[in-house]
This record gives C-alpha cells, structure tokens and sequence, in this order.
C-alpha cells in the first residue's frame, strides 16, 4: 500500500512539472472580497505567476468567476439585494467590463495580451459551436494572447439561477465545470482551481479562508460515495462549491489528466503546485477517452433517453456493439439525428450516453410496430440506433 503511494505521489510530481498546457481557475472568493471590491492582494501574484509561466513557453487559460461580485459593488447593492435573476444579470454586465480592465491593466505589466471569452452551455452542447470554440482558442494560444474565459451570466442563466429540486445547479456551477470542459476541449495538461480552501478536506474548517490546520486529501485516484459525501455546499461568496469541483477533477481524470484543488490565498501558489510541491488535492490520471467520445460523456446536453434490455446492455458494456432497435424497450424525450441520448437499463441506471441516428418519433414508431417476441430477436430487421463508435460507457456503472 504505501509502494503504491510513493508511486502515485511521484506520478503526481512528473506530471505537473511536466506540465505545458494548463488551465487556472479562480473563483469568487479569490477573485472578489465581501465588499465587492478586486482582491489585488490575491490576484496580482496570481497573474505575476501565469505571467512566468507565459514567459516560459507555457501555454495558459485562465477561466475567471467574480463578474458579477464586482458589479454589485460597483453599483452599491448589498448581497442580500441579488436574489432575483435579472439583478444578477445586470450585475454580471456591469462586473464583466471591471474584470476585464482589472486583467488587462494587470497582465500588461507583463507585456501580455489578453482576450475575452464569454461561454454558454450551447458552446459545448452543440458539436459545431464546441470545434469553433477549440479552432479560436487554439489560435489564440498560437498567437501568445492568454484567453480569459467566464460564464456569459449576462445571457445565460443556467448558472445564476437558485438551486432547483434536490440542491443541484445544473451548467458550470461557479465555473468550476466550465473550466474542466475547457481543459478537456483543448486537451491541456492540468486543471487547477483555485479557492479558499486548501483543497478537499476529511473536516471542514470553521473558518473557510483560515484552514492552516486543515487536513486536506493529498490524493485522490478513485471518486467514490465517500469522497462526495465530504463535499460541501456552495462557499461563502461564490455559487459552485467542493462537490462541484469534485465533479471537474473526475472529468480531469477521465481525460487522463491531472487536476489539483488549491487555495488561492496561498504565497506563490501556483508556482509550488506546478513545481511539484504537495499542497491541496490532486486528482490523477484515470482512464483516457478521447475526441469525440469525450465531448459525448461530458459536454453535449443529453436530448431524451433509450431504455434498454438486459441482452442490449450486455451487448453494449460487455461486447462493444451499436444500439439496435430490437434492444431497445422505450424511448422517453424528444431528439433529433447527432443528438446525444442517454442509454439506459431497465432499473433505471444509465450505463452510457451516444449519438442518435434517428429522431425519437421514428425510433419509438420502430419499437412499437414489434408485433411479437420473435420479431423483437430479429436482429436483421432490427436499425441501429447508436453506432458503436458513438458510445460512450459510463464508468461510474
């Protein structure tokens, strides 16, 4: 047990010395105190580290939440005043033009050119929005201008709404997701977010911004139930929260990258992670998946659902076939062809996601004009509904 720690922790160091493409995200809390005003205390020696690691020939992506805290403070309203939707919004419209400024005016001290990205959740949920998002950022990574991404909270409001049914925010929570889907889009290195907390800890700390005392897990290679369990809800002062970036670092991991939860409040925080210092939690490689697959397990909407049998499900998890029809037993929702559908069995878990041939309408009228068991088997008669090379398992299942 400890050989196979002293690997991890050594597979942890190369990794992120090795790192070139990376992804640095600062959330709320870091970015914005109380009052509403930018935290230089904390920033400036954030942008002086991407600075150096521009210089060095890295290639950087900083993904920046704090918009709409500055906003609100720049217009004068308490945070008590920003429970309806379109004060947000107002707020984001009015934060994200200081944000930028602050950027700008900060990194050319450095000589270093900066570009606004602003995303919605259409941006990865279309195929052809996701390659034109890859295709501009990549040039401008070529170009040497460093990308500052954000939510469009001034449009979208997946990720400013109040929590639904059952506590959970769908989108980017915080940025949290968006910075993952953009690490994964663009095939980085590492993905490091940073908040105000030393990472994720075994007890949460009394003081969230104060956590010296902290026992934050140094590394995690499995997510399981119990690690969830730890996560809290969202932090003073920003929207996401531990589970969320629980959620971006498997996606991290499914991508066979790394991805490391830091606080941002740290001297020289950034160097000593990529230096290989153990600090915060990191979350290591995991299995690879690749291209298009990868965009189908984590960036495309999921449009409607297939349940399935138990011989399509052995089929599909045990033999790595396509989606028949005869395997399918329902089909909920309404998609079109290259949707992205759920495929699920008939306890209701769902095994794996992939790209739809057909619309709903003509795969539920192929499904109901089974007349008979034996014509249900037939597999001859049967149309595939996801080709196997669109089929992405779920490894959680």
């Amino acid at each position: 047990m400890q050989g196979d720690h002293s690997k991890l922790e050594l597979e942890r160091k190369r990794l992120l010395r090795n790192a070139s493409r990376i992804v640095v995200k600062v959330g709320t809390s870091t970015v914005t105190a109380p009052d509403g005003t930018l935290r230089r205390d904390y920033v400036e020696p954030l942008v002086s580290s991407i600075a150096r690691l521009h210089a060095a020939g890295k290639q950087v992506v900083l993904v920046s939440s704090g918009a709409i805290g500055l906003g609100r403070g720049w217009v004068g309203l308490h945070r008590s005043r920003l429970d309806d939707l379109v004060t947000k919004q107002a707020c984001a419209a009015v934060g994200q033009g200081l944000l930028m400024n602050a950027y700008k005016e900060m990194f050319s001290a450095w000589h270093i050119k900066i570009a606004q990205v602003l995303l919605t959740s259409e941006d990865f949920s279309n195929w052809r929005r996701y390659r034109n998002l890859r295709r501009t950022m990549e040039k401008l990574l070529t170009l040497k201008v460093l990308p500052v991404v954000n939510e469009n909270d001034t449009v979208s409001t997946a990720e400013i709404e109040s929590l639904g049914e059952g506590g959970r925010k769908a989108a980017f929570s915080d940025n949290d997701r968006l910075a993952a889907l953009v690490m994964s889009g663009l095939d980085m290195d590492a993905l490091i977010l940073l908040t105000n907390v030393d990472g994720l800890l075994r007890m949460q700390p009394t003081n969230l911004g104060r956590s010296e005392d902290s026992d934050a897990i140094p590394l995690i290679a499995k997510i399981t139930p119990e690690l969830k369990a730890l996560a809290a809800g969202p932090a003073a002062g920003g929207r996401g929260g531990m589970l969320t970036k629980l959620e971006a670092g498997e996606i991290a991991m499914n991508c066979g990258r790394i991805a490391v939860i830091a606080n941002g409040a740290r001297p020289d925080i950034l160097d000593r992670i990529l230096a290989g210092e153990r600090i915060g939690t990191a979350f290591l490689q995991a299995r690879r998946i690749r291209g298009k697959r990868r965009w189908i397990a984590y960036a495309a909407d999921v449009r409607g659902r297939v349940i399935v049998d138990a011989g399509a499900r052995r089929a599909i998890t045990q033999g790595k076939a396509s989606l028949l029809t005869s395997g399918v037993e329902r089909v909920d929702g309404h998609f079109s062809p290259m949707d992205v559908v759920s495929i699920v069995d008939k306890d209701g878990q769902e095994i794996a996601r992939g790209i739809a041939t057909c619309t709903s309408k003509e795969a539920d009228e192929i499904v109901n004009k089974r007349s008979s068991r034996a014509e249900k088997q037939n597999a001859a008669s049967a149309h595939i509904l996801v080709r196997r090379d669109n089929i992405v398992l779920l490894g959680h299942r």
